[in-house]
C-alpha cells in the first residue's frame, strides 16, 4: 500500500493524465495542485512510484502518465465514488418510460451512455453458434409485403420486413410458414442456410411463388446469423488523443470487428482484470480499457455490455454509469417477466 502522500500525488497524477491526456510534471503537479511538499521531495515520490510500477515514462516527454498496473491500483484503492444520482434519472427515464422490448432498450441505453462518456460501447448477445431456431410467424401486410418474426430459444427476436416486386397469396405465406417451421424448428442458426438449401424442393412443389419467398428467407436468415454484436459510438476510439497513429487505428478497427476479442474479455482473458464490484468488471488490454457487466432481463435472456476506451478514460463515470444502467434495466425487465412480460413483444 502507498503512504498517504504518495497516494496523494499518485492520485494527482491520474487525474491530471485522464482530464488533458499529457504527461505529468512533478513542476505542473506542485503548481496546478498547490503540493505542499518540496520539488525534490515530489520528484523522490515520483521515483518510487515509477519503481513499485504504477507510473511511467513517455518517449516524448520528461513527465509521467500512469501505467496499467496503475490504473488497476486507482480504482481499487484510490477513486472516489461519483454523485450518481443525474445518471440514474437520465438513464431510468430512458428505459421506464419506452415501451421497447428488452433487446431494444439495452441498444438504445447503450447509445446513450456512448454519448455521455465519449466511449464505444458494446452490446454482446449470445453468438449465433449457441442460438437455435424456435419459432417463425409471417404476417401478410399486403399482397406485396410482410413482416417475418424469428425468435430463437435465447429469447431473441429478429423481425425483417419483406418487399416484394408482385403479388403474393396469404397461402403461399401460411404454407411457407408451416414448412419452414416443421422442418427448422431446432435448428443452429448456423446451420439454417444449409438446410433451407435442402427445402427448396419442398417449398417449389407446396408454394406457388416459391422462387420469390425462397431469395426473401435466404436474405433474412444470412442476417439473424451475424455474431449478436451491437455497436454504438465507433468512431468516439478513433477520434482519441490516445489514438492518432494511423497504424494504431487500424489495429483498433480490426479489434473492434472480432467477436472473439470480446468474447476472451468476458471470460477473463486480459493483462488485467480488476472485479470492481459485483456489478462490474474492468480489464485491460495493451492500452486499451474495458468496463463490462453482464445484463440478466430474463430467465432465457441475457447480454454483456461493455464500455470501451483508452486506458486514459474517466473510470469514475463510466463505472457509475454502467452499473446504473444495469441496475435500471434489469430491475424493470425482471418485474416485467415476473409480471407476465407486459413489456416484452
Amino acid at each position: 500500500m502507498l503512504t498517504e502522500r504518495q497516494s496523494l500525488i499518485f492520485k494527482h497524477i491520474v487525474d491530471e493524465f485522464v482530464s488533458t491526456a499529457e504527461p505529468v510534471s512533478s513542476k505542473m503537479l506542485i503548481d496546478k495542485y498547490n503540493i505542499n511538499y518540496s520539488s525534490a521531495t515530489v520528484r523522490n515520490e515520483m521515483a518510487e512510484l515509477e519503481r513499485l510500477g504504477l507510473i511511467e515514462k513517455t518517449h516524448i516527454s520528461s513527465g509521467r502518465i500512469p501505467s496499467i498496473n496503475g490504473y488497476s491500483y486507482y480504482v481499487e484503492f484510490l477513486m472516489e465514488k461519483v454523485d450518481s444520482t443525474q445518471y440514474e434519472v437520465a438513464l431510468r427515464s430512458l428505459v421506464e418510460h419506452s415501451y421497447m422490448n428488452a433487446e431494444e432498450a439495452i441498444k438504445s441505453a447503450s447509445d446513450v451512455i456512448s454519448q455521455m462518456t465519449n466511449l464505444t460501447s458494446i452490446v454482446l448477445g449470445p453468438s449465433a453458434s449457441e442460438q437455435r431456431l424456435m419459432h417463425i410467424k409471417l404476417f401478410s401486410m399486403d399482397d406485396k409485403s410482410a413482416v417475418a418474426v424469428f425468435v430463437t430459444d435465447s429469447g431473441h427476436t429478429e423481425n425483417k420486413v419483406f418487399r416484394f416486386t408482385d403479388s403474393l397469396s396469404l397461402a403461399d405465406i401460411s404454407a411457407t410458414t408451416e414448412i419452414l417451421n416443421d422442418r427448422l424448428t431446432g435448428t443452429p442458426i448456423k446451420d439454417v442456410l444449409v438446410k433451407l438449401e435442402t427445402l427448396k424442393p419442398i417449398l417449389e412443389e407446396a408454394v406457388g411463388r416459391h422462387e420469390v419467398i425462397y431469395n426473401a428467407f435466404l436474405s433474412a436468415f444470412s442476417q439473424l446469423s451475424n455474431d449478436g454484436m451491437y455497436f454504438s459510438g465507433e468512431a468516439n476510439m478513433y477520434n482519441q488523443p490516445d489514438f492518432v497513429d494511423l497504424d494504431r487505428i487500424r489495429q483498433l478497427m480490426l479489434m473492434i470487428g472480432n467477436r472473439q476479442v470480446w468474447n476472451d474479455i468476458s471470460e477473463g482473458h486480459a493483462d488485467v482484470l480488476l472485479e470492481t464490484s459485483e456489478k462490474s468488471q474492468l480489464a485491460w488490454i495493451d492500452d486499451i480499457a474495458v468496463v463490462s457487466t453482464s445484463l440478466r432481463i430474463s430467465d432465457s435472456q441475457s447480454a454483456k455490455l461493455m464500455l470501451v476506451g483508452p486506458s486514459r478514460m474517466d473510470y469514475e463515470r463510466a463505472i457509475s454509469l454502467i452499473e446504473v444502467l444495469k441496475d435500471s434495466l434489469e430491475t424493470l425487465y425482471i418485474e416485467a417477466s415476473n409480471d407476465g412480460g407486459k413489456n416484452e413483444e
